[in-house]
């Protein structure tokens, strides 16, 4: 009997890591190339939170701050927040279930960079709200030039985030994403100026954002709505609304429910 598991069924009872450790058990056999590399990241650990401060170490590390020292902090970060574990896991599940690319967790865990960036992400969020603001920068500024995602940390952004291909991506100091959002590249959540106050969008629930899309100013973007590729959103969106264009308006009689979830980005479904 094949001891594979089911990613899609979660009936079996197996966890993320579980499954991640197979995942990685099953690549090192087959490619042995990588086995090394799988082992240190993956089957060296007896749980998520290692694995988890150890990729990012090796990521954000450089000759400014090794990776020891990076891992010092996520380590901390991990056992004073357990919050943000949670947050991967949901993560991880997000792109399996709304990426058909991926075939399991070890492709988000080990090579997306929006899986990796938000994950990063959530450290200096952390760092942030403990006041060590220099660090977070420090963070903000490897996972740009690492991953060309740029989110500042003071934002703040849910759980169950898909974050696909994720090059360009931008979000404000002030922006708010809410939980089961899914982003594409080149997505910004912008100002409008030179405002120091509330000055970024709030993104609700559920909700999708095409690939370019620009989101400017401190406006509501309702739950489950929908933004187009290219569009430049200037106004508030109203829950499960379409909107499209440059500028963005909404379009008629175009709905889809939980956008975010279904990826569905036409605009006709007929």
């Amino acid at each position: 009997m094949s001891n594979v598991v089911d990613l899609q069924n979660p009936s079996q009872g197996q966890s993320i890591w579980l499954a991640l450790r197979q995942e990685a058990a099953n690549a090192a056999a087959t490619e042995p190339a990588l086995a090394s590399m799988l082992n240190a990241v993956i089957l060296n650990h007896d749980n998520i939170t290692d694995a988890l401060s150890y990729i990012l170490a090796t990521k954000i590390g450089d000759e400014n701050m090794s990776s020891m020292q990076v891992r010092e902090v996520c380590d901390d970060a991990f056992a004073a927040c357990p919050k943000m574990i949670k947050q991967a896991k949901e993560d991880a599940k997000a792109v399996l279930d709304r990426d058909p690319a991926a075939k399991g967790y070890i492709q988000p865990f080990l090579f997306y960079k929006g899986f990796l960036a938000l994950q990063a992400y959530r450290v200096s969020h952390y760092l942030w709200q403990e006041g060590r603001n220099i660090l977070a920068y420090f963070f903000q500024s490897r996972i740009s030039e690492l991953f060309s995602v740029d989110i500042h940390p003071a934002a703040k952004i849910g759980q169950s985030i898909m974050i696909d291909h994720a090059t360009g991506l931008v979000i404000g100091e002030t922006a708010v994403v809410g939980d089961e959002v899914s982003m594409l590249h080149g997505v910004t959540l912008g100002g409008t100026g030179a405002d120091e106050q509330d000055r970024h969008p709030k993104i609700g629930k559920g909700v999708l954002i095409g690939a370019g899309a620009k989101v400017l100013g401190n406006i509501n973007i309702g739950e489950y709505a929908r933004i187009a590729a290219g569009s430049v959103v200037l106004k508030d969106v109203p829950a499960a609304c379409t909107v499209a264009g440059v500028p963005a308006r909404p379009v008629s009689g175009k709905c889809c429910p939980e956008p975010a979830k279904t990826m569905n980005q036409l605009l006709d479904p007929d």
